[in-house]
């Protein structure tokens, strides 16, 4: 068997209030001038607001230019922010975007060049040199685990093309969990996310790679996650719901690092094509990459359904995902989130030359990812 390299670093402070620690914990580690990198829509919000009123000890300042999927352009603004207030740390508060533009702001705050030459995949890839800022993370989403992920995605302005900046360089140095933090949070946007935590959790689980550790992580978050997402649509203020919906997005977060499949390079493609909301992309696509999975991940895929309460095979399990879907207000269809069949073409062109589906249960050629999307629409 070859060697294989596990690792599970991220110092997490998990349950309802963790966000009041935040400023003892900045004063212990010398922090005085914190960038808070957030969102817009966050930023107009009361929460904002009083998550500062928690840091007395500290002169915060925040950048709120992030909206939609993050680009270069939002992380250079980040950095100007970071400059002019002198800041010594960075804050990522907010969702996946949020802490994607975080992590690369405290990148670029003491590199130089570009943000997307450090992409993995650039040809001539700047390396990470330099000890980066303080750095810690507080979601306010459950969806995709970037507090805990060693990666930033960050694409073109321009062709909307995503970019992996991958480094343990860029892990949060502490995680502040607080499920209080998601109480606001609209239905259709808790599905979305929360479907996203599930697809991390089901595609970490099918990829062939190995890493029972993250096996075991992945099962669980996928059960977590299928009891409290319901839950937490139909209930909003329901405490448990919303803390059981943070641990299975960060259990998937955790898990990934054993790889993603084709629901991923789909909802990827939909990012870059159609500009869709990467949660909602993976939940409308879910069950249509797990049908052409089926026959070659069939017993993962009943330990799934299992796990998931929806029975005990694999067509079980996609089933129960398209019942899901219907109670929780996704989208059966691309149509109906106004993808067209024209678009097909660009979005296997996007989908094929994404590196998730490498590590799909199944092979996934143009020609698939063609008739995936097709049915889908």
């Amino acid at each position: 068997m070859a060697l294989s390299r596990f690792a599970f670093p991220t110092t997490v402070h998990f349950g309802a209030g963790a966000r009041r620690i935040v400023d003892e914990y900045l004063r212990q580690h010398g922090v005085t001038r914190p960038l808070i990198v957030t969102d817009r829509g966050l930023a107009a919000l009361p929460i904002l607001a009083e998550f500062r009123a928690l840091l007395p000890g500290v002169a915060s300042e925040v950048f709120s230019g992030v909206h939609g999927n993050p680009v270069k352009s939002q992380v250079d603004a980040g950095v100007a922010a970071y400059r002019a207030h002198r800041a010594d740390a960075v804050i990522g508060f907010g969702g996946g975007a949020a802490l994607d533009v975080a992590k690369a702001v405290a990148l670029m705050a003491v590199h130089e060049g570009d943000i997307l030459e450090y992409a993995w995949d650039h040809p001539q890839a700047r390396p990470i040199v330099h000890p980066l800022p303080h750095f810690i993370a507080l979601p306010t989403t459950s969806g995709t685990g970037s507090e805990v992920g060693r990666s930033s995605v960050i694409s073109h302005d321009e062709t909307h093309v995503k970019k992996i900046i991958f480094s343990p360089a860029l892990l949060a140095k502490a995680v502040f969990a607080d499920p209080d933090l998601t109480l606001a949070l609209p239905p259709g946007m808790t599905a979305a996310t929360g479907l996203d935590a599930l697809t991390h959790n089901v595609e970490s689980y099918l990829s062939p790679a190995y890493h029972p550790m993250c096996d075991g992580i992945a099962l669980e978050g996928a059960r977590i996650a299928a009891r409290a997402l319901p839950l937490a649509v139909r209930e909003p203020g329901n405490a448990a719901a919303r803390a059981d919906m943070m641990m299975a997005s960060l259990m998937g977060a955790v898990a990934f690092q054993k790889d993603l499949g084709a629901v991923h390079s789909c909802a990827h493609a939909l990012g870059t094509v159609a500009d869709m909301h990467h949660g909602l992309a993976n939940g409308i696509m879910i069950d249509h990459v797990m049908r052409f999975n089926a026959d070659a991940a069939g017993e993962k895929m009943a330990e799934l359904a299992r796990v998931c309460g929806a029975g005990s095979t694999e067509g079980d399990f996609v089933s129960w995902l398209g019942r899901l879907k219907r109670e929780i207000g996704i989208p059966a269809r691309l149509g109906e989130a106004g993808v067209s069949a024209q678009q097909v073409p660009a979005l296997v062109d996007v989908a094929v030359k994404d590196t998730c589906h490498l590590t799909n249960p199944k092979p996934c050629t143009a020609d698939d990812f063609g008739r995936i999307f097709a049915n889908a629409i």
